[in-house]
């Protein structure tokens, strides 16, 4: 019982720490909507969040929530606590889910590098591996294939999240009551497809780039933000964005706060 109330812990907690990462990010895109130069990413939001007073407390804060996400991400996909199964579908989302865990772990360690070396240190070091690989395997001959085929990943989430949202299907995993749910519903939609849209944009982002993708610049929300704020009337395309993005960190507040945890593995009885 201990060990299934600390999963519950640990899933909720990540929950409430994606939502306080997409808050910043939703806040800053809809600021930038008038200024440019204000930061849209994730990285870019934690480091600002840094700045702030008591922002080493905060962001490691935003530290345990993420590994605590990542964590919990493993086990749904490993442990399939959501019943997804082992049909060509449920391998598809659980895939999903590990690449999340994998993008969730990677944020928390780059935040975890701005608490050990500081801001200053940590921003000219943090990614210097990752840009080093990335730079090795844009060498070879047929890089543009390589490239189109890490697209497809931005692309089938952004997708995915575009038709959940539409369908309202998560609502299976809420546990809340129809007062709840008649606020947690319209909020939820948008948010999931305004994150869609910017994952799709990413995607395209790679695909038009092809084999001149600059592997020290890799295109990623910010770019992606940038672009809708470069098209007629992006102030206030970038501005119905960010209300999304805060849109989507209500979603994950609200999923930390009445998501079904669910601790039963399929096939083991009384798991």
């Amino acid at each position: 019982m201990p060990t299934q109330q600390g999963l519950i812990a640990l899933a909720r907690g990540g929950y409430a720490a994606r939502g306080a990462i997409y808050l910043i990010i939703g806040i800053f895109a809809l600021l930038a909507a008038r200024d440019s130069t204000r930061p849209k990413d994730s990285h870019k939001s934690l480091e600002a969040l840094l700045s702030q007073p008591f922002g080493h407390v905060l962001v490691g804060l935003v530290v345990a929530g993420l590994l605590a996400f990542a964590g919990w991400r493993v086990l749904q996909a490993v442990r399939d606590f959501d019943h997804h199964g082992k049909s060509f579908k449920g391998v598809v989302i659980r895939t999903g889910l590990l690449a999340s865990a994998m993008a969730n772990g990677a944020l928390a360690f780059f935040a975890l590098g701005l608490l050990v070396s500081g801001l200053e240190s940590a921003g000219g070091s943090g990614g210097g591996q990752a840009k080093d690989l990335l730079a090795h395997l844009l060498s070879w001959e047929h890089s543009n294939t390589l490239i189109y085929l890490i697209a497809m990943v931005p692309l089938g989430v952004g997708m995915a999240h575009i038709v959940k949202g539409w369908k309202a299907s998560f609502e299976k995993y809420f546990e809340a009551d129809k007062d709840v749910m008649r606020y947690v519903r319209p909020v939820s939609r948008f948010g999931l497809i305004a994150r869609g849209v910017v994952f799709i944009e990413i995607a395209l982002l790679l695909m038009i780039s092809g084999s001149n993708y600059k592997a020290m610049n890799p295109p990623g929300m910010k770019d992606a933000l940038d672009a809708l704020q470069n098209l007629p009337a992006g102030g206030v395309i970038l501005m119905a964005m960010g209300l999304g993005l805060l849109a989507f960190s209500l979603y994950s507040l609200a999923q930390a706060a009445w998501r079904r945890i669910n601790m039963d593995v399929p096939g083991v009885p009384g798991a």
